[in-house]
């Protein structure tokens, strides 16, 4: 066999699992048959569910951010939790907590609202630090520990934190190093008018449609789906593309703090999971430039005196994405 005989074998190995594309678009026109207007946003959520990460949506109040949560969890028939995030929650308000059982004499857990699939942590940045500190170690380890004993959180498993980008008082932003731990950040937006009239013309209340919302898909299809990014090709190309692209972030001059190892990794299994949800085994240069502007802005910080000139981390970034060469197929 020659070596390019060996490269398409090694190629045709590559994918994600059967019928990934499939129910990856069950899952969407499911929740699209409740939220209207927010095709592309309802995409990269179910890309995130896929990749098992959690996403920080930043948006006014009244959006439809609680509806879109529940709506998925049911696409995928999990459970679906909420907190509204306050000053005086104390971290075992979110965690759970172990109690005294008189009956049988002893402590029992009882778990707190993060035994979800699809949690809705709506303000978070209302809470006291101590508070986001316990969700987010939750997130990235998957598990509570309680009087000693750990507890490890089902899968999929999803956090939908929110944050209302007009006010500030009483807040407690989050740091640079927690923003990190989300797979992305996006914005809903109002609606469309057209999508708005529909929603005007039902009542304006689509609670009981989004509760009355059938699964397409099961958990355990979701968690094949999760493990089978991982065999999405991705080319050395791509690959040098992507440590590319994190290079040109931490020597850019607007920027203090560049994209972390973690924030590549994270770039390249949502741009598998991408390719995936279209059905193709490999990822392209072109995933990588469209997902860039949600997986990499929180996690760059731009300088004081460009703040001041009202430049932001997605300006820095779409000059990047715009500014770095991407790799070409090589003809023979």
């Amino acid at each position: 066999m020659t070596t390019t005989d060996d490269q398409s074998a090694s190629v045709d190995q590559h994918g994600a699992c059967a019928g990934f594309a499939e129910r990856f678009t069950s899952i969407r026109h499911n929740v699209e048959r409740v939220i209207r207007g927010k095709t592309d946003v309802i995409h990269l959520l179910v890309l995130a569910l896929v990749c098992d990460g959690h996403v920080l949506v930043e948006d006014v109040p009244g959006v439809g951010k609680t509806s879109l949560g529940k709506a998925l969890a049911r696409s995928v028939d999990g459970r679906f939790g909420r907190v509204q995030f306050t000053p005086d929650l104390l971290p075992t308000d979110v965690t759970g907590m172990s109690v005294w059982n008189r009956r049988d004499e002893s402590f029992e857990f009882r778990p707190g609202p993060i035994f979800s699939d699809v949690l809705l942590a709506d303000e978070i940045n209302r809470a006291s630090p101590k508070t986001q500190s316990a969700l987010l170690e939750a997130m990235a380890e998957r598990q509570v520990t309680s009087d000693g004993v750990t507890h490890q959180l089902g899968s999929p498993f999803m956090v939908i934190a929110t944050q209302n980008p007009i006010e500030h008082e009483g807040t407690y932003a989050l740091p640079e190093a927690q923003l990190d731990r989300f797979l992305m950040r996006l914005s809903i937006g109002y609606p469309a008018r057209e999508a708005e009239q529909i929603i005007l013309e039902r009542q304006g209340g689509n609670s009981q449609a989004v509760d009355a919302l059938p699964p397409v898909v099961s958990a355990a299809e979701v968690r094949e789906m999760s493990d089978s990014i991982e065999n999405v090709y991705v080319a050395p190309a791509l690959r040098s593309y992507l440590l590319d692209l994190a290079e040109a972030t931490r020597r850019h001059g607007s920027l203090s703090l560049g994209l972390s190892p973690r924030g590549i990794l994270a770039l390249q299994r949502v741009a598998r999971a991408q390719a995936a949800s279209q059905g193709r085994t490999y990822a392209t240069p072109d995933d990588v430039k469209a997902l860039g502007r949600v997986v990499m802005p929180h996690r760059l910080l731009v300088t004081p005196e460009v703040r001041m000139r009202g430049v932001t981390p997605i300006d820095v970034v779409t000059e990047i994405l715009d500014g770095v060469p991407v790799p070409r197929p090589e003809r023979d």
